[in-house]
């Protein structure tokens, strides 16, 4: 693999510890600014609304710079929004510094999706795609965790400031380490949205949006859930979702192996996995060892959807890619924002914690039920301009 991936990765480790970092953190930062946890929440939302608008719209003007200069650019807003973020003197303040940070996040991803894929040959791209997307599940099991004992031990500014230097050593690595790769030739916005008109482009996304989005279910209610009634204490979140993270790691090297190999055959199985075991997680959860591997598992064939359903989009957009990607980033998001949503109106209705497990569940199916529809229409459609040609009459 080539070494511009790995200043890839190291920039989507920054981004991963930054979007997560905060879910341990809110108790601190509502303590410094005199406001309350939900309230403090909100700096969780405006982040995920910030990557599904900020996706389109920055890949959108992107279209005018080379693909190189815009992945550096990106990580200029991606260090701007932390350190305005360390320093904010006001919630308002740090609100906008996370929207500011989040507006680099969906483009970013969407981008050096295909940057990577190109940099390597056509039977290789999801693997490529992985590598970038590995900078993104270490995160979760090591940045993560160190921000979050760093930001407790120190003063969480300190946090933000230390992602802000990851940043720059992202942007370095970018500027040292990725080949130059100009513009595309008649790359244009009129020419991007072409790719939307695609159904399969669309149904990928929709698989983007409701497969991870069962695994967000599960896991903003994690807390809750494992202490609540898996009896684990509030000191054992943590490693759980350092469990989590793992299983994120080795789904994303699970994806990236085979979804070169066997794309829809790879989405059948782990939004099918996927599915069965949230459903037995509203079981699992009452015992916990079964709720620690539950976890495991989530992680796993949540994020083994990931390379293939990414290299879906590309596949179906060819010739125009880069806005689609960017988008399917932002439906990773705007499943996260649904799911979570969802999962808080079961436990508001009293079904109890266990409750967005079964949300999850028909997340899932209802992507698994998706991808079988995709792979209908995709078989079918050769059949069709079979059928087309054959009605043609043939001149000599």
């Amino acid at each position: 693999m080539p070494l511009a991936l790995l200043a890839l990765a190291i920039g989507a480790f920054g981004i991963g510890t930054t979007e997560f970092v905060i879910m341990g953190l809110l108790p601190e930062i509502a303590a410094d600014y005199g406001v309350s946890i939900p309230t403090a929440g909100l700096l969780v939302t405006g982040y995920a609304l910030g990557v599904v608008l900020g996706a389109p719209l920055l890949t959108v003007l992107g279209n005018k710079v080379s693909r190189k200069r815009m992945l550096m650019l990106l990580m200029g807003l991606f260090v701007l929004g932390n350190l305005l973020s360390a320093l904010a003197p006001s919630f308002g303040m740090m609100l906008t510094g996370r929207v500011i940070t989040s507006l680099a996040h969906g483009s970013f991803f969407g981008l050096g999706s295909v940057v990577a894929a190109d940099l390597v040959a056509a039977d290789k791209k999801a693997g490529a795609i992985a590598t970038m997307f590995t900078g993104l599940t270490v995160a979760n099991i090591v940045g993560v965790p160190l921000g979050t004992f760093i930001g407790q031990a120190v003063g969480w500014r300190t946090t933000f400031a230390i992602v802000a230097a990851l940043g720059v050593i992202g942007l370095l690595g970018i500027l040292k380490l990725v080949p130059a790769m100009p513009r595309p030739e008649g790359a244009h916005l009129r020419r991007e949205l072409t790719a939307f008109r695609n159904p399969q482009v669309l149904l990928a996304m929709a698989m983007t949006v409701l497969g991870f989005g069962g695994v967000f279910a599960a896991i903003t209610y994690i807390a809750p859930m494992m202490t609540h009634v898996a009896g684990y204490s509030d000191g054992s979140v943590t490693w759980l979702l350092v469990l989590f993270g793992i299983g994120m790691f080795l789904g994303n090297l699970l994806g990236g192996r085979f979804a070169d190999r066997a794309l829809m055959p790879l989405l059948y199985v782990t939004l099918g996995g996927l599915a069965v075991v949230l459903a037995l997680f509203t079981v699992f959860a009452h015992d916990k060892i079964l709720a620690a591997i539950a976890v495991l598992l989530v992680g796993a064939l949540g994020f083994a959807t990931v390379p293939p359903l990414q290299k879906r989009v590309l596949d179906q957009a060819h010739g125009a890619p880069t806005l689609a990607s960017a988008v399917n980033i932002g439906a990773f998001n705007l499943g996260n924002a649904l799911a979570a949503w969802l999962g808080g109106l079961v436990i508001a209705a009293g079904f109890g914690y266990t409750s967005p497990n079964w949300v999850g569940a028909a997340l899932a199916a209802a992507a698994l039920g998706l991808a079988f529809w995709s792979a209908a229409l995709e078989r079918r459609a050769p059949a069709t301009a079979a059928d087309a040609g054959a009605l043609t009459p043939v001149h000599h």
